[in-house]
């Protein structure tokens, strides 16, 4: 299987974190992503199937007007940490 570290496409799954919270709502809007939140940050983790796929995953995040804190490469099996409650204002 290739991750995104080895394929030069950069297809893989990835980690994105934004400043701020998004509640359940908007998972639809990143299909395929499992979408997580606590401590004042909104966790993405899925599948991109190319840099092209990655750059238009990203705008969409910049157009919510979230702070982008990160961006990483995953392993897929990598599991995602439970959901921890949050006072954190819901974003967007």
């Amino acid at each position: 299987m290739n991750t995104a570290a080895t394929d030069p496409d950069g297809a893989g799954w990835y980690e994105i974190r934004l400043q701020g919270r998004l509640d359940e709502r908007w998972a639809a809007t990143f299909e395929g992503m499992t979408l997580t939140t606590g401590h004042g940050l909104t966790r993405l983790v899925g599948p991109v199937v190319d840099q092209a796929a990655l750059h238009g995953l990203l705008l969409r995040m910049r157009d919510i007007g979230l702070p982008l804190v990160s961006v990483r490469q995953v392993e897929a099996a990598e599991p995602c940490p439970p959901r921890h409650p949050d006072t954190t204002p819901t974003g967007a």
